[in-house]
């Protein structure tokens, strides 16, 4: 097993329907443009309200990322 250094990002993605998806868009954003995405955690969960109601999710991760 090679040794690996790892790099992290914070970013915050968002969702009118759940925070799985708020994960998953800000996860396929990055990959856009970050190769080797390895680890997420969750840093925040945070909604926008309406009416009484969640009308949105906004979810913060650290994506981990090996360094080539």
């Amino acid at each position: 097993m090679s040794n690996h250094v790892y790099k992290q990002i914070e970013l915050t993605g968002s969702s009118p329907s759940s925070i799985e998806d708020a994960v998953s868009n800000a996860i396929a954003k990055a990959h856009e443009s970050v190769r080797n995405i390895q680890w997420f955690s969750v840093v925040e969960t945070r909604g926008h309200v309406i009416d009484g109601k969640v009308a949105h999710w906004q979810v913060t991760v650290k994506l981990g990322f090996t360094l080539e």
